[in-house]
């Protein structure tokens, strides 16, 4: 694509009128290319989660084309998508997944996870190496390990169907092992592949903030596939007659992403702050608490207030923000507000009542309309 940038070597007369000596000039061709960039960067494969192409008739054998217009993939992870057309459409409700997920847990808290467009996703916010930044890619991750697993389990994807895990040790001998469980070992293979791709086709010089912000995110990564990991549990089903469960098959089986959700959220309350050591290494800045271990959350830089919109951050601001009067938490409506005060309004709500159970089988409800108090930040 030719932008016109042959004016290293030349006097150039811009439009309005002045001239640049070559020196300004190539300033000029160094500052749009960091720009390009930071545009570049913020680009995510996040953005499977908004692509209105997910659709599994859009996925046809050979069609590369289709990768390499999706928008937010890095190299690596297009040859992935020619390689895995399939499993495309089950990246894509992955990162929804954990993007809903991640605007659950934090719909109390000033930053509430947001989504700005359809490209970064999340914006200018994930540049900063934050506690934010970590639990999104952890969570996003989790979100593709179980749509993934799920989706073989289903018989949706070519390359794999049911776990092949092993029994476990302490199965009664009499229960069968078997049945159909998610297939976890894939899914974490395959998110490992997939997702860790965009961060394993960089290099940067060691001890540079780059480096570090490398590190952290294949990090929060692999914490986010070992807590889905450490959830998942064994379910069985009883067999024999009258329900007198002589005999129990049992197959390997995901948590509800909730509870991923929720241990992650934990995992952010208690993430570790880190820096860099002299061989390039992340290490705890605080030495006095315990090292973080492969399922902990860590980030490097600590987090804005979130109090105001904020371009050069990309906060958005709590302007605006539903806060609760009566509760101290983040959620009420001093923090919420950041000390600016809040305005209260009256709000008609229509919400089911009189629910009435008919035989059989249903329940029959009325609509009730009444007035509340709602009360946002100024």
């Amino acid at each position: 694509m030719n932008l016109g940038l042959g004016c290293v070597c030349r006097p150039v007369c811009w439009p309005f009128g002045s001239v640049l000596d070559s020196r300004h000039c190539v300033f000029a061709l160094t500052l749009l290319t960091l720009l390009m960039q930071v545009v570049v960067e913020a680009n995510s494969w996040w953005s499977l989660a908004m692509n209105p192409l997910l659709i599994p008739e859009a996925y046809i054998i050979g069609a590369q084309p289709l990768c390499s217009q999706l928008v937010g993939l890095s190299q690596g992870q297009k040859k992935l998508c020619q390689l895995y057309q399939d499993h495309m459409q089950y990246i894509g409700e992955g990162a929804k997944t954990g993007i809903r997920e991640c605007q659950y847990q934090f719909r109390h808290r000033r930053w509430n996870c947001s989504t700005v467009d359809n490209s970064s996703v999340f914006g200018r916010v994930m540049q900063i190496g934050s506690r934010e930044t970590a639990f999104t890619y952890a969570i996003s991750a989790a979100g593709v390990v179980n749509a993934v697993s799920r989706a073989c389990r289903e018989g949706e994807l070519s390359s794999c169907g049911c776990s092949r895990a092993a029994r476990p040790k302490d199965l009664p001998r009499d229960w069968l092992w078997g049945g159909c469980g998610d297939n976890l070992n894939y899914g974490y293979r395959f998110s490992k592949e997939f997702v860790d791709a965009r961060e394993r086709e960089k290099s940067y010089p060691k001890g540079t903030y780059e480096s570090a912000r490398l590190l952290m995110n294949l990090h929060n990564n692999e914490a986010g596939r070992r807590t889905v990991s450490d959830l998942a549990h064994v379910s069985c089903k009883c067999h024999g007659v009258s329900g007198s469960c002589s005999l129990k098959t049992c197959w390997l089986q995901l948590a509800d992403f909730r509870k991923v959700g929720d241990a992650l959220k934990e995992k952010y309350d208690s993430a570790a702050s880190m820096k860099l050591n002299t061989r390039g290494r992340l290490v705890q800045m605080h030495s006095k608490f315990n090292a973080p271990t492969s399922h902990d959350l860590v980030y490097i830089e600590s987090s804005p207030d979130y109090c105001l919109k904020n371009q050069s951050t990309g906060s958005l601001g709590t302007v605006g923000r539903l806060c609760n009067k009566t509760s101290e938490g983040m959620d009420g409506c001093e923090l919420m507000c950041c000390g600016r005060g809040y305005d209260q309004y009256k709000a008609q709500i229509v919400e089911r009542c009189h629910c009435k159970f008919h035989w059989c089988c249903y329940v029959k409800c009325k609509r009730c309309t009444k007035i509340v108090d709602q009360f946002v930040c100024k």
